[in-house]
């Protein structure tokens, strides 16, 4: 790939990141020198396809082959964007359901064939750190943040001003949630509170690594977050430019993220903002947020500084794995 240059001074890259219920794709051009107040780069095109790669990994240990398929096609079809768009360098990031599949080198092969980058599988601190680094390029820095990126087969937290300074990825996540508990249409009293208990398990062992009652801000990433964001707005259909940069209240995400986790996937599915591919996880993606905003909100009000909101964010791990890409090249 020759790397012409869609912005003047700028480097033209790709960003990949496959996760246990989707793979994302970010061309976007960074600035060689980033002036105050501009962004940290440029949308040229940005995609989401649900491919479910992490299908029954919670329970068997393997990638399944009808998941991979599906990946690798995803994968041909951003492939032939990079070549199109001429970009310079791709990087590609693969997470937590790769993580913990015994046969991650099929996945491996399978992408290096098709993209010509072998997939880097992350720890959970990297995922933590890109994801941090994305949030902040949009929301800046203003004293010490909480972010949260909720994913389908882990949630990382991470504190810090400028760059991190604590985090911690809880192998808790909208796909792993929904198949180890919530099993009925819609989720019975029971299930719910098992699966609530293995999310508050989760955020316990969090806390001692994060001091959750450090944060003045809480900044929410991610589908989970962001259709949940939608839900609260009552947006007719999913709006990105209206969802991002959203301040919802503690009550309000309380709100939005009950009436999901209780809904049908019948209901759920009929709302316009929602996408297919989220219908039968939004509702354990909705109930690790809303106990995520319920600590954080306890912690800091014990501490004296309570935190009575979030802001929701759409830029994120992909922005970070931008960056990143464009700091190598």
């Amino acid at each position: 790939m020759s790397g012409v240059r869609g912005v003047s001074g700028a480097r033209r890259v790709a960003a990949i990141d496959c996760g246990t219920n989707s793979i994302r794709l970010l061309i976007a051009d960074v600035p060689a020198e980033r002036r105050a107040g501009a962004p940290a780069l440029r949308d040229v095109t940005r995609l989401m396809r649900v491919v479910r790669l992490g299908q029954g990994v919670d329970r068997t240990g393997y990638l399944a082959e009808e998941a991979l398929a599906r990946t690798f096609a995803a994968a041909e079809d951003y492939a032939a964007l990079c070549r199109e768009h001429d970009v310079e360098a791709i990087r590609f990031v693969a997470t937590s359901a790769t993580r913990d599949a015994a046969n991650r080198d099929v996945f491996v092969a399978g992408i290096k064939d098709r993209l010509g980058v072998a997939p880097e599988v992350i720890a959970g601190e990297e995922e933590a750190a890109l994801s941090f680094a994305g949030a902040l390029s949009s929301v800046g820095t203003s004293g010490p943040t909480i972010v949260v990126d909720i994913g389908g087969g882990s949630s990382e937290l991470v504190l810090g001003t400028e760059t991190p300074s604590a985090q911690f990825s809880m192998n808790v996540g909208c796909v792993r949630i929904t198949e180890r508990h919530l099993h009925s249409d819609p989720p019975t009293a029971a299930e719910i509170a098992v699966a609530t208990a293995d999310i508050d398990a989760a955020i316990d062992e969090a806390e001692r690594h994060v001091d959750l009652s450090a944060a003045t801000r809480l900044v929410g990433l991610a589908g989970s977050v962001t259709t949940i964001t939608a839900h609260a707005l009552a947006l007719p259909a999913y709006d990105s430019a209206a969802i991002d940069g959203t301040h919802l209240s503690v009550e309000q995400i309380h709100d939005a993220c009950s009436a999901l986790l209780h809904e049908s996937r019948q209901e759920r599915g009929a709302h316009g903002f929602m996408h297919p591919g989220r219908v039968d996880v939004i509702g354990a993606g909705a109930l690790v947020w809303s106990r995520i905003v319920a600590r954080v909100h306890a912690r800091t009000r014990e501490a004296g500084h309570p935190i009575d909101d979030a802001r929701t964010s759409e830029h994120d791990i992909l922005d970070g794995i931008a960056l990143s890409a464009a700091a190598r090249a």
